[in-house]
């Protein structure tokens, strides 16, 4: 029934953007020119060969850092690097008994990682909890949680036991993590936000630092939104934002200007998550 409703709502909503005028949105973004403030970070970026872990791994690399992007798919990442100027591997965060494996690898070959950028993750874009399955949500569980908390915790031991400083652990969370949620997806990203500030907390005095960003609606190929049109006509700010745009706070957030923030989770939404607490 609940399955039967939700369908006939989006062929309503198909039916109606079709009859209503086309509107153009593009931003006109300032980006900072790179001043090599990255110089000495080496970086793990998983996910990091589309879309917002694309735009980091340029935007680091651009900045001096030394990058390596993770992914599943080999042509992509050997293509995104080439790209880039960057190394990859070859990696699936929910392929949990190859982590060890994995950071043991990238850590060689960066000559010792300072920099985790827990970014891989996956939307199914259910929209009530009636629209899940099990097997749904596993996969983002897996992929979204699972997947960042092992390799944090193997990256951790590693940079703890060779009393390795000032590092840092990036989070990709979510402006869905500010608010209650019934789908896997915001229910992820708020428990990103938890172990974002648990770690933080825990490690105050290891010379290590946890931070998270939490996007809006970014136009990449997960959420289906497109660079060209950022208009959102529902959406309280008006549009969505450039993967660009964000890759300049994540930077922002793992260069030593950044030195004593941690346990933060910057919201990337012009504000918009205020609603939600307002409402």
């Amino acid at each position: 029934m609940f399955n039967m409703i939700s369908k006939i709502k989006k062929k309503i909503k198909s039916f109606i953007k079709y009859f209503k005028p086309d509107i153009k949105m593009t931003a006109d973004i300032h980006l900072l020119q790179p001043n090599r403030r990255l110089i000495g970070k080496k970086i793990i970026i998983t996910g990091g060969a589309r879309g917002l872990g694309y735009a980091m791994a340029k935007k680091f690399t651009e900045e001096g850092a030394t990058v390596l992007i993770a992914g599943r798919n080999e042509e992509t990442l050997k293509n995104a690097s080439k790209e880039i100027g960057c190394k990859y591997l070859v990696f699936d965060v929910s392929e949990f008994s190859k982590t060890h494996e994995f950071i043991n690898s990238a850590d060689k070959i960066l000559n010792g990682a300072n920099v985790l950028i827990n970014n891989a993750g996956i939307s199914l874009h259910e929209s009530s909890i009636f629209e899940v399955s099990e097997e749904q949500y596993d996969k983002q569980f897996d992929t979204n949680l699972k997947g960042c908390y092992f390799l944090s915790q193997k990256f951790l031991e590693r940079y703890l036991q060779e009393n390795r400083r000032d590092g840092s652990i990036l989070f990709l969370s979510s402006e869905r993590g500010q608010h209650v949620d019934d789908v896997p997806y915001g229910l992820i990203k708020a428990a990103i936000n938890s172990l974002t500030q648990g770690l933080a907390k825990m490690l105050i005095k290891s010379n290590i630092r946890i931070n998270a960003i939490a996007p809006g609606i970014t136009a990449t190929d997960m959420t289906g939104q497109s660079s060209e049109n950022l208009f959102a006509e529902k959406y309280s700010t008006g549009r969505y934002y450039l993967p660009e745009e964000v890759a300049e706070v994540a930077c922002f957030l793992i260069s030593d200007a950044a030195g004593c923030l941690s346990g933060q989770i910057l919201v990337c939404n012009n504000g918009k998550s205020l609603n939600y607490r307002k409402s």
